[in-house]
């Protein structure tokens, strides 16, 4: 079994990634979809399950990483059940590539799964307004402060102090709805304008419902291995290049400024970690449960200076440069839950010229070599960013 000797620190890479069944998925449980994306990836990865050591899930059971690995049949020696909301498959990605690194895992899945739609349309569950009234939660939930009102009154005052518009606002789901029109995978792909987003139902100011993330199935799973076993793989690896993470809040009354979110921290840690620059990033995978999230983190990961992250979706020009969420996101594509490791998927597919849509190249037709992939967990209180690279 390899490991490691000395301080050397093994490379990590993405070596499998799969979706499972998305979108309308109404005959399947959560374990089956973790199991299908498990099996996918594995098929995608070439190797022979009895490589994986290590498993890190989360969201699923009482005991997430137990259960699961018990479904899949597997005996990991080492886990992670890190849960910090939609940041968390890229938090558990930092985790499983240090313990790669270190010699504590050879070869680490992260999978999830969630039938978030079916389970309501069958009634098995209701829609969710807030995470619960119990500790420092117990003095924001009385009041009616909801989870999709935090981010409401965050993107306020980002409009009150840079002049951010509703239009700027919309035109992200615009640029959504557009990358997921090409993606056979995403589960609504029909155009829409910055008029209709504007015109729909409001669902919390400034928010109306194309403002907000679909809900759908799925599940995906990724494959992270150490160096020695690329040259068994099925395909090029996609490197771990740089990871970080952040904790800032979790009431509203203890976030210093609702105009920055945690991945101002996650992302400079990553970008250094990986000695690289937001300059150097070709794609961004960015987490979208609202509008406002894709476009301040794109600013707090250094692509656009603050308060200019609605002219960055207003220009063509600065859009083709750095492709932002290019199967659609969470706005269009799929949005089952904590949607980060579909993040890590996409991100490694452009890598590799795998997209089943929007295939980002350069002007000389070239695939690209660098991505980022930023989730961002709760209400901004958490974020993991993950950078990525080709040989």
């Amino acid at each position: 079994m390899p490991t490691t000797s000395g301080d050397r620190r093994r490379r990590v890479a993405v070596v499998g990634i799969s979706l499972s069944d998305c979108g309308r998925v109404d005959e399947a449980t959560p374990y089956a979809l973790h199991a299908q994306a498990a099996r996918r990836a594995l098929a995608d990865s070439g190797l022979d399950r009895s490589v994986i050591d290590g498993l890190a899930s989360a969201g699923l059971g009482t005991l997430a990483p137990v259960e699961v690995a018990e479904y899949l049949g597997l005996r990991p020696r080492w886990v992670d059940s890190t849960a910090v909301g939609g940041a968390t498959w890229e938090v558990m990605a930092a985790h499983a590539a240090d313990a790669i690194a270190t010699g504590r895992a050879n070869a680490v899945l992260l999978v999830y799964g969630s039938t978030a739609r079916a389970d309501i349309k069958a009634r098995r569950r209701t829609s969710n307004l807030s995470f619960g009234a119990r500790g420092p939660l117990q003095f924001e939930v009385p009041y009616g402060h909801t989870l999709i009102a935090k981010y409401a009154m965050a993107a306020r005052r980002h409009m009150h102090e840079y002049g951010t518009t509703l239009e700027q606002l919309a035109e992200v789901a615009v640029q959504a709805r557009a990358n997921a029109a090409l993606n056979p995978e995403a589960m609504f792909r029909d155009p829409v304008t910055v008029d209709e987003v504007l015109a729909g139902p409001m669902i919390a100011d400034p928010f109306t419902k194309l403002h907000c993330c679909i809900r759908s199935d799925g599940g995906c799973a990724v494959l992270l291995a150490a160096e020695e076993y690329v040259p068994d793989t099925a395909k090029a690896p996609v490197w771990v290049l740089g990871t970080g993470e952040y904790v800032s809040h979790t009431t509203m009354s203890e976030w210093e400024d609702f105009t920055v979110s945690p991945a101002a921290v996650s992302g400079r840690l990553a970008f250094e970690r990986a000695g690289v620059t937001p300059a150097d990033i070709e794609l961004a995978e960015i987490y979208d449960a609202f509008t406002y999230m894709t476009l301040v983190t794109l600013e707090d990961l250094g692509f656009c200076a603050k308060g200019e992250g609605g002219a960055f979706f207003q220009d063509k020009d600065r859009r083709e440069r750095l492709p932002v969420n290019t199967d659609g996101g969470g706005l269009s594509a799929c949005h089952p839950g904590m949607r980060g490791l579909f993040l890590l998927v996409e991100a490694v597919r452009q890598l590799r010229g795998e997209a089943p849509g929007l295939q980002v190249r350069r002007p000389d037709g070239s695939l690209p070599e660098l991505a980022v992939a930023s989730g961002t967990g709760g209400w901004f209180c958490s974020s993991g960013t993950v950078v990525l690279g080709r040989d």
